[in-house]
């Protein structure tokens, strides 16, 4: 068991965003990617070529505050304003997406772009898996 998962079962309103499982996956998923995405924009700024790497940076820590701010709205457990969270939800697959595209483009030339395209694949994947369960 994660302490994202002990957390919400040690909450005292308990999990009121869709199915708790998936819930904790989010939320872990989202976590791991804002780091990943702010690792990935400070190795591309290490780089010789990070002059042509702007756009990764840009969206890496685009994508990297938009997870951040996505974890920590589903760790509340909003579960009263679902439209929040379904906001918050579609911003952070939408960033993911972004990024995880942009981070392709140079993953065969920065392993850290691949590692950095895969998280974002995985949180993505998290989101949407959230966002079915909503009501």
């Amino acid at each position: 068991m994660t302490h994202v998962t002990e957390m919400l079962k040690a909450h005292p309103r308990g999990a009121r965003v869709g199915d708790q499982e998936k819930l904790a996956a989010c939320i872990a998923a989202c976590y791991e990617c804002s780091q990943t995405c702010t690792a990935c924009a400070d190795a591309c700024l290490s780089e010789p070529s990070a002059g042509e790497l702007t756009s990764c940076i840009s969206t890496d820590q685009d994508c990297a505050d938009i997870c951040l701010a996505t974890g920590r709205v589903l760790s509340r457990l909003t579960g009263e304003n679902t439209a929040l969270v379904r906001a918050a939800l579609s911003a952070c697959i939408e960033a993911t997406q972004a990024c995880a595209k942009e981070c392709e483009q140079h993953a065969e030339m920065h392993d850290h772009c691949r590692i950095c395209a895969e998280a974002c694949r995985r949180c993505e994947s998290a989101c949407q898996e959230l966002l079915s369960t909503l009501s």
